[in-house]
Order: structure tokens, then C-alpha cells, then sequence
């Protein structure tokens, strides 16, 4: 149900804040129906703060836009039952990010869009610089009384410039939330990322508020000081309970989602799923029957390694999938396989890195393989919840050893849960936000 009022707690005084609902302008690119991960997070903040009092208006490409969608139908009565309003915007050089958005896919259009995304790279230009303009001039009639804070998440990081643009014009503070770095690899050695730095410590420093997924994100590279609060991705309860398990018929080992080459690949997977192999034979007749699943669009780079490590009889790849059929598969699977990074050691630029598919996966009571070197933030993630394995994808051994143990039923005990639903996620947020507009009105 629709919450109305003001969460008990967050009374504020008639005057410092508004009487009335306060109004959030939210930038998020990536929003339902887009079918991406990174709709998750934005849809649960919209979708939580509207439920603790907060009139909700987000600034998103037109779906219409989107090559991939998840169920718009059902999406549009969401935004309905949670009085979340729209703001639609278009999107110029949409050739640049021609996995997401519509454009051509004749054999000229596809030449065409290879050398604008050659040329924007090497000029160190954001992929979705195209949405800037466009979502200026969406949110051109917007006015003061329409808005009392501005939030921002990101990436795409273009958003960042449009919020401060925004608020400059509608005087109303911003905050930024941060899911991944703005420069995510730490390479040094473009020319222009001394002009990102410079740019993206202007816009924190103008800012109310930075919000990050993890301790890590950004202390590598800035200080922002009391400026700075982490808040988890995490998962929604409500979503997740009715979520029928997918009936594989067999013991599944599940993974879901994208590589990122070459830290983050499949390769030490097949490995293990080799040794798992070479230990069940070892065993015949006391092992029950399983199978790798991937569901994902990189099917090539999982059967290529799958073939390289002789298991492709144990390896099933099913493809993109809707998010619905994906949460079931993880729902339905003896085990979920989360990739961080296969280097041997934690570098800073990766530390940070603690996925929202394995908060998923904890919501759904699936223990998860999560493969990462030692000293990154997903270790106290591990140790709360219970329901994590942090391997390095060295450990060969381990991670077959860990498989055998589930697949026997030596289920990981779920410890602590609760800190990582978007219920009580959310209202952090609520409280950052209340504090910027407090500290925004008493400056006058």
C-alpha cells in the first residue's frame, strides 16, 4: 500500500522543510522497464522513497527508446500503484550504446556507429553523452516549486553534469549516488582523465551528498569526508517472496549476467567445474546429477571456455532472459556464482566491487560462490550474512570443494539478513536527503 505520510521518525519542523510531500527529481538512465541490473537499485530507491512520503519524479530515457525491456505493461502499473511520476527525455547519438538503445543494425549503420564509439573513446567522451542535452530540455518547464532536492545516480556519470546544472538554475541542492567509479580501471595514462578528475571533484564538491554502494568506491582516489555515506545495494523482500523457483529437474550451479574482460571471465569457473568433474567420477553412484547454467548474452565466451576445459557436456547456456525468469533460475539453483575479479590480489580500483546480483541471491536463500581476491568490501558482506563463499580464482580446489559440499547439502546457516533489504536500505536515504534540504534551507 501507498504510504502517504512521513515515516515515523523523520518528523521535520514546518520551518525547514515543506508541510506538504517533499519533491525528489531523480535522474536514473537506467529505469524500469529497461531490462539491466542497473534498474534495480534505481527502481527501489524511487520505489521506497515514494512509499516514506517522498513525491517522486524521475528524469529516464522514453522507453520506448530501449532495445531490451522487461514487461512494460507491468512496469506503467508500478509506477502507478507507487505514484512514481516520469519524466521521459530522448537520447542523440544513440549509435554509441547500441547494446541498450534503438538505432540502425544495417551493415552501414553498424560501420557508422563503430567509428563514432572509436572516436568518442579515444576523445575519453561518456558513451551516453547524447542523453545530456536531452534531458536539459526535458526538464526545461520544471521550476522551483517543483523540486526541493535533486538526486542523481550513476553511472552513466553525464547525469552527475545535468544535476548541477539543474540545481544551479532551480536553486535546490543535489546528491550524487555512486554505483561504480567514474574512472572504474585507474588507468593513468589518458590524457584527459586529469580533466575527469578535475570535473567530478568540482561537482562532489558542489554537492549536498555523495551516497556509495561500498567503503571502497571512492576513498582510493578522493577525501569527501562527512559529505560521504555508504549504502548497499541490497534487495527488496517484497519482490523476491513470490518468485517461483525454477525446476531444473538437477543440482544447478547458476550464474547470471555480463564479463567484463579481463578481470572478470568465466575461466576459472570451467576449472572448477572440471575438478568437480574429475571428483564426482571419482564417486559414481553417491552424486546426484547437476549442471552449469549461464543466462546471460556473452554465450560464446562461456561455451569457448566451457570447450577449452573439456566440460561442455555439464554446461548449459541459456541466452539473454527477462529479470523475472533469471531471479527464478537463481531461486530454482543449488548455488549461485558471483565474478568479481580473478587477479590474484585486490587492487584499489576493485575493492569496492560488491554486486547487486549477490544481494539477489541472499534474498533468495541461494548460498553464492563469490570469487574476489582477500581485502575487499565483500568480505564483510560474508561475514554478516553467512551465505558467502569469497574464494580467489586461484583456488581451484576450493571452489570445487564448496560446490561438492552444497551439492551434498552442507548449506552455508543464514545469519544476518535484515540490514540489507531496500525497506531499511531506503531509509538512509531518507535521512541523507532530509539533512541536505535542511542544511539547504537554513543557508538560506
Amino acid at each position: 500500500m501507498m504510504t502517504t505520510g512521513l515515516a515515523e521518525g523523520n518528523a521535520y519542523s514546518n520551518d525547514v522543510l515543506p508541510t506538504s510531500r517533499p519533491k525528489v527529481l531523480f535522474l536514473a538512465y537506467y529505469f524500469p522497464p529497461l531490462n539491466s541490473s542497473g534498474c534495480v537499485r534505481t527502481w527501489n530507491i524511487a520505489k521506497h522513497l515514494s512509499r516514506l512520503g517522498w513525491e517522486v519524479t524521475v528524469v529516464t530515457p522514453d522507453p520506448n527508446l530501449w532495445r531490451n525491456q522487461n514487461d512494460p505493461i507491468q512496469a506503467n502499473f508500478n509506477f502507478d500503484r507507487e505514484c512514481i511520476k516520469r519524466i521521459p527525455t530522448g537520447h542523440r547519438w544513440c549509435c554509441l550504446t547500441p547494446g541498450h538503445l534503438k538505432c540502425s543494425d544495417s551493415a552501414v549503420g553498424k560501420l557508422f556507429g563503430g567509428v563514432c564509439r572509436k572516436i568518442a573513446r579515444s576523445l575519453g567522451l561518456e558513451l551516453t553523452i547524447g542523453w545530456e542535452r536531452e534531458a536539459e530540455v526535458a526538464c526545461a518547464q520544471l521550476s522551483p516549486s517543483n523540486v526541493d532536492i535533486i538526486l542523481v545516480s550513476g553511472p552513466p556519470f553525464i547525469g552527475f553534469k545535468v544535476a548541477k546544472s539543474l540545481s544551479a538554475r532551480l536553486g535546490c541542492p543535489y546528491v550524487l549516488d555512486y554505483r561504480d567509479p567514474w574512472i572504474e580501471n585507474g588507468n593513468e595514462t589518458r590524457w584527459n582523465n586529469h580533466v575527469v578528475r578535475s570535473e567530478q571533484a568540482k561537482i562532489i564538491e558542489a554537492s549536498s551528498a555523495v551516497t556509495v554502494v561500498s567503503p571502497s568506491l571512492l576513498s582510493w582516489r578522493f577525501n569527501i569526508g562527512t559529505k560521504e555515506h555508504v549504502i548497499s545495494n541490497g534487495f527488496d523482500p517484497e519482490e523476491l517472496r513470490d518468485v517461483k523457483p525454477h525446476e531444473f529437474g538437477h543440482f544447478a550451479i547458476v550464474y547470471t549476467g555480463v564479463f567484463y574482460p579481463p578481470n572478470r571471465v568465466i575461466t576459472p569457473v570451467m576449472a572448477a567445474i572440471r575438478r568437480l568433474s574429475e571428483i564426482c567420477s571419482f564417486r559414481n553412484g553417491r552424486i546426484r546429477e547437476w549442471k552449469f547454467h549461464y543466462y546471460g548474452p556473452e554465450t560464446d565466451h562461456v561455451l569457448r571456455e566451457a570447450q577449452a576445459f573439456g566440460v561442455t557436456d555439464n554446461v548449459i547456456v541459456h541466452g539473454r532472459v527477462s529479470r523475472a525468469e533469471s531471479l527464478s533460475a537463481v531461486r530454482g539453483s543449488g548455488l549461485s556464482v558471483v565474478i568479481a575479479s580473478i587477479l590474484d590480489q585486490v587492487i584499489e580500483a576493485e575493492r569496492y566491487i560488491v554486486t547487486g546480483k549477490l544481494f539477489e541471491a541472499l534474498g533468495l536463500n541461494t548460498p553464492v560462490l563469490f570469487i574476489g581476491p582477500p581485502g575487499s568490501d565483500v568480505d564483510q558482506v560474508a561475514e554478516m550474512t553467512g551465505l558467502v563463499q569469497r574464494l580467489p580464482a586461484k583456488d581451484v580446489e576450493g571452489m570445487a570443494a564448496f560446490f561438492h559440499e552444497v551439492m551434498a547439502g552442507k548449506i552455508p546457516a543464514v545469519r544476518k539478513l535484515d540490514a540489507y533489504t531496500w525497506p531499511n536500505l531506503i531509509k538512509q536515504f531518507d535521512n541523507v536527503l532530509r539533512q541536505a534540504i535542511r542544511k539547504s534551507t537554513s543557508l538560506g
